[in-house]
């Protein structure tokens, strides 16, 4: 069993990538075009060098860019972008990661949303998407395992939980 975008989730848990020197965002309830529109303008005003849209489910976009920078300049450009774009939802997840001081993206299946899946690349990919991508499909194969070992004990009658 591999875990693939289509893949749904009946773990008690939600895997997600957390780091400190990464833009990331969180955009719910927006359509593709304006999440583009935001990403490009952040990464061009901000010099972030490239980015990875990704979707997580209908309406809903996850924003990782390549360039690696400071806690403070990270959610700096967070607050820009939230403020200027008007999004409420990415308003609340700014606060929520300045709270934790780690901004954290969900990369596993939650409930019925699939895992999120790359829509859109711009721009350089080696830097901090490099690393965001390899810190995803470590996770994935957790995932992977996890799930293999709750339905191998289910199916011998084994209560794993």
């Amino acid at each position: 069993m591999g875990f693939g975008s289509g893949m749904r989730s009946s773990l008690d848990f939600i895997l997600g990538v957390s780091d400190d020197e990464t833009v990331m965002l969180d955009m719910d309830d927006t359509n593709f075009q304006t999440v583009r529109y935001w990403a490009n303008r952040a990464m061009n005003w901000h010099n972030l060098g490239g980015y990875i849209i990704l979707r997580s489910s209908p309406g809903c976009y996850h924003v990782v860019f390549d360039r690696r920078v400071t806690w403070a300049e990270n959610m700096r450009v967070v607050a820009w972008v939230a403020q200027l774009s008007g999004n409420e939802g990415l308003q609340r997840w700014h606060r929520m990661q300045c709270i934790k001081m780690a901004s954290t993206l969900r990369v596993s299946p939650k409930g019925e949303k699939p895992s999120p899946r790359i829509v859109r690349r711009d721009g350089t990919q080696e830097g901090m998407i490099h690393e965001f991508l390899e810190n995803r499909n470590e996770a994935k194969t957790v995932i992977t395992h996890i799930i293999e070992q709750t339905c191998s004990r289910e199916v011998n009658n084994i209560d794993c939980i």
